[in-house]
Order: C-alpha cells, then sequence, then structure tokens
C-alpha cells in the first residue's frame, strides 16, 4: 500500500519506486488518522489472494507471506501478544488475481478462476474470524473485475450468519492513477480515504 504514490510519473526506475513510496500517506493509513485509530497495514506488491500479477511466481501468493513477521523466513509465523484484537479489518485483494489476462500454462483456466478465487478468499476471512473473533468487522472491498466475486463472498458468510462481514465498493471516479506503473497517487489515496472514513465510521465498532 502507498506503491509509488509520490511519483510525478508512472514509469519509474526500481530506485525511483523505493524513493516515491509512502505507506504513512497511503489511503489505509489516512483513513486510520482521521478515526485516530491505531492501524498496521499488511501489503506485499503484486500478490494476489490465490493469483500473483501476470501470473508470477505461482507456488506462492499473499496468503502464503500473511502469517508471517519476517516474510523470507518460510514457516515464519507472527506471534500475537493477545492485546492485538482489531475492531476493523479491511481486505482489497483482487486487483493482481484479475488484471491480466490467464496465459497457457497456469493452473487456472477463465472458467475456475473465479471460483478459485472465491473459495480462498471465503478461507481467508474465516481465518480471520477465527484468529479475531466475533467483535471484529471484516470490510471486503470490491472494485473493477473483482467486484462481483467479492460480493458473492460477502453475501456467503453473511447467509451463513456472519453479519459483521460487510462489502465496499471502492468508487474509482476521479482517481489520476499518476503513481508507479499506474498505481494510486497521493492525490488518489487522499480520495479514497476521504470516501473509507465515513463507511468505517457508521460501523458498530462502538468508537
Amino acid at each position: 500500500m502507498g506503491y509509488g504514490n509520490l511519483s510525478n510519473s508512472r514509469t519509474c526506475t526500481g530506485d525511483q519506486l523505493r524513493r516515491k513510496t509512502n505507506s504513512d500517506v497511503s489511503y489505509g493509513a489516512l483513513t486510520a488518522r482521521q478515526l485516530n485509530a491505531d492501524y498496521q497495514i499488511n501489503g506485499y506488491s503484486g500478490r494476489g489472494m490465490v493469483r500473483n500479477y501476470n501470473g508470477g511466481t505461482p507456488d506462492v501468493n499473499y496468503r502464503t507471506f500473511y502469517d508471517r513477521a519476517l516474510l523470507n523466513v518460510a514457516g515464519d509465523v507472527w506471534q500475537n501478544p493477545g492485546t492485538w484484537r482489531p475492531q476493523v479489518v479491511v481486505i482489497n485483494l483482487g486487483t493482481n488475481d484479475f488484471s491480466t489476462a490467464i496465459k497457457p500454462g497456469e493452473q487456472w483456466t477463465p472458467d475456475n478462476f473465479a471460483a478459485t478465487y472465491r473459495d480462498a478468499y471465503v478461507g481467508f476471512v474465516q481465518k480471520l474470524r477465527t484468529r479475531y473473533g466475533a467483535d471484529t468487522t471484516i470490510v471486503a472491498v470490491g472494485a473493477g473485475q473483482y467486484a462481483s466475486h467479492v460480493q458473492q463472498v460477502v453475501r456467503a458468510r453473511n447467509d451463513a450468519g456472519d453479519s459483521r462481514v460487510r462489502y465496499w465498493s471502492l468508487d474509482d471516479s476521479g482517481l489520476d492513477f499518476l503513481g508507479c506503473d499506474w498505481h494510486y497517487s497521493a492525490h488518489d489515496d487522499r480520495l479514497i480515504a476521504d470516501r473509507l472514513t465515513p463507511f468505517i465510521a457508521a460501523l458498530p465498532t462502538g468508537w
């Protein structure tokens, strides 16, 4: 989150990307500050729920690294001290899964990929629910090609009796995507934060 958001060009070298990435002004951090909330950002560039950008490194995905404290250590697990019990968890995974066409030789077909994504998403939400308990609200973000699939996941969870899984549609109107490689710019992050903040503020968090 915050990938190249301080850049003034969509074309960036590796060094420019490192210098122009600032998670502290990403929409997640901005939203938390507007709500006077503590926050933790878990992000990994190019990783998807099941499929990474353009089908790269198919043996891993975002979920491979979610539990780790040290991302480069296979099998490492972050030990929650028990005091970290978030009232809200926001998930935005799907852009890397769906933004590029499935290529010959990948393990999925266009017909079964969406179902695989939804099944993995349901499992990931259940993992969060087990970890954090019934009082945590899980916000599933949908946008573009993956929006309808996220909506299906949320409906499935709601139908199963989990009313604290909510859907939020990321409105991309007015965004310029001027960050590196067409990612959100700092301008975009502010717009998204201004749209996400009232949604989260209206949730039954007890704040």
